[in-house]
């Protein structure tokens, strides 16, 4: 009777989850294709806000430089961050190891109001010192989302690159290659989903940051959820869930392609493997 009655409470658990996650998400959707101007009363259904909100110069200018920043910044942390993994990985002693470490990992425990303050402090330091940054714009929310985003890219590369085995660049070294080219054609394939996830990781997180992006922004380069917030003080308005609905499905987009191209590279990475074997 226990084994019976065990595995439908496990379902309803996995249910009740799933449905606590997903059912805002979900009536957020339904609620951008209300006619209403009310945001709880349902009043048909209706793209009207979808259409004012393509219309809404001061939402396509926050998007575009959301968008703008969130790539960027993955790009960049994925690299400086794979070049962190590696050194961690690959060089077991080195001066500094240990700080690096520590600082590589302080982004994830260290509270983002408090980061936002000391990368404030930082910029505004530079900027009477060097004269750089004159103005806190783009470039400095880029920046700082590249400072946090690292973190997340090496702790999802790093332990890829431990299990790499490393007899295959060493064989692709003894047949002439460089260890740059080994690495490059031997172990970066084999990392290729990580690095895909991190950067995944590094865009989500970009483009949903708030407090970061509140302090190391100046006028004109406000991101969409400081937009979004800004409004949302004043009231939940139905263009806020459209706004909020294509987020969503942009975001669910690039996570199914992501997940097909890795899909797709490791059924060939075992197609590989049964050839050779």
């Amino acid at each position: 009777m226990s084994g019976r009655t065990l595995p439908g409470g496990l379902i309803a658990v996995l249910g009740f989850g799933l449905a606590f996650l997903y059912l805002p998400i979900v009536v957020l959707v339904a609620y951008s294709f209300n006619a209403s101007s009310l945001v709880t009363v349902w009043g048909g259904f209706s793209t009207v806000w979808y259409g004012r909100l393509l219309h809404n110069p001061q939402v396509l200018h926050a998007a575009s430089l959301s968008l703008q920043v969130g790539v960027t910044a993955a790009s960049c942390a994925v690299v400086l961050g794979t070049l962190a993994a590696v050194a961690l990985v690959r060089i077991r002693r080195f001066p500094g190891r240990l700080l690096l470490t520590g600082m590589v990992h302080a982004p994830l425990v260290v509270p983002e109001i408090i980061t936002g303050i000391t990368l404030l402090l930082l910029f505004v330091s530079m900027a009477q010192m060097f004269g750089w940054p004159r103005h806190r714009d783009a470039i400095t929310i880029i920046l700082a989302h590249i400072t946090f985003c690292m973190a997340y890219v090496v702790v999802t590369v790093q332990p890829r690159i431990a299990g790499a085995d490393m007899d295959l660049e060493e064989a692709a070294m003894d047949l002439g290659a460089t260890r740059l080219r080994a690495f490059v054609d031997i172990t970066l394939p084999l990392i290729a989903p990580a690095l895909i996830s991190g950067w995944l990781l590094c865009f989500t997180l970009s483009l949903d940051d708030l407090v970061i992006s509140s302090f190391v922004a100046g006028p004109g380069s406000s991101t969409l959820p400081m937009v979004i917030y800004s409004k949302v003080k004043l009231g939940v308005s139905p263009d806020m869930n459209a706004l909020a609905s294509l987020v969503i499905l942009l975001v669910a987009a690039g996570v199914a392609v992501a997940g097909w191209q890795m899909r797709r590279a490791e059924t060939r990475r075992k197609k590989e493997g049964s050839v050779l074997f």
